[in-house]
């Protein structure tokens, strides 16, 4: 069991709105994640960087709910949310956009971004919050009857967000969000991205194009083989010649 949060980093300025501390997860003999820690104050823009298979999207899954680590702790504002399960992180601010997108394609563009918001009970603000994510989307907005398994894969990723947005998240997971989208996509959703830090929300985006990641956010950490080898500043990892070589094909 975790004991009660504390400052695990001389990287962050604020207090930690996540720790997770020495997370190991197992998939039937294999380690795809070998003891991490990791934290991200609140309102901070975070990256995990690394190669496919380095255990990101993994460690992503574990915090959200969707798998269980074999040792370690997630501290989640404060609480021990390591055995919670994923509904309840859900209610309590933790929303995750997974690599994929994830959209329920025979569902409405309305009807994908109500299911982001089951766990509410506040119809007045949920109202109020399909109108915040449709002029934050503003093309979802144009296509809010279109079936969602219509829409082009950049859409698909808009609405992937739009839904977690529709939670209210303090804390949002990206997973991989300008996979397999065209460069002007990419643009569009990184600008988003870029609007919902600006607007409170503390993120933790894991994302294939380092350079992009690494502009975006604040701070970073290099994932390989399960293991985070290196974590600074993003204008350090940026200039750092290891990242460089391995990460921005320089």
């Amino acid at each position: 069991m975790c004991s009660a949060i504390r400052r695990s980093s001389k990287l962050t300025s604020g207090a930690p709105l996540l720790e997770i501390r020495g997370l190991k997860i197992s998939y039937g003999g294999i380690n795809a994640v070998k003891g991490i820690d990791i934290v991200v104050a609140a309102g901070e823009l975070v990256t995990l960087i690394g190669a496919n298979g380095a255990g990101k999207t993994t460690t992503l899954k574990a915090l959200a709910g969707l798998v269980k680590p074999s040792e370690g702790c997630i501290l989640y504002n404060g609480n021990d949310i390591t055995a919670r399960p994923a509904f309840e992180r859900v209610r309590h601010g933790l929303a995750l956009v997974p690599e994929g997108r994830g959209v329920f394609g025979r569902l409405t563009v309305d009807e994908n971004l109500a299911m982001g918001a089951y766990t509410r009970h506040d119809s007045a603000r949920v109202t109020a919050d399909f109108e915040r994510v449709y002029g934050l989307l503003p093309r979802l907005a144009e296509r809010r009857r279109q079936l969602a398994g219509t829409l082009s894969g950049g859409e698909q990723q808009m609405l992937a967000i739009g839904r977690a947005l529709m939670s209210r998240p303090r804390l949002l997971l990206l997973d991989e969000p300008s996979m397999g989208l065209a460069p002007l996509m990419v643009q569009k959703i990184f600008e988003t991205i870029r609007a919902i830090a600006a607007d409170g929300a503390t993120l933790l985006l894991v994302e294939q194009n380092a350079r992009l990641a690494l502009e975006t956010c604040q701070r970073g950490y290099v994932m390989e083989s399960g293991l985070i080898t290196v974590a600074d500043s993003a204008a350090r990892l940026l200039a750092d010649h290891r990242v460089r070589q391995a990460y921005l094909g320089e």
